[in-house]
């Protein structure tokens, strides 16, 4: 397993290009979809900037 850390405004743009690399497929890409929306379920929605 490996860790990344990201700041709010990585995370913001990792969700962004996953959301954008899931339009990319259409239904004969099933498998890739789908381990790109688990990949999304991983990532939180948000993270308080204000942490660090």
């Amino acid at each position: 397993m490996e860790t990344i850390e990201l700041d709010a405004e990585e995370l913001q743009l990792m969700r962004s290009a996953l959301n954008c690399y899931l339009q990319a497929f259409g239904h004969n890409e099933a498998d890739l979809v789908k381990a790109t929306r688990a990949l999304l379920a991983k990532l939180p929605e948000h993270v308080d900037s204000q942490a660090s």
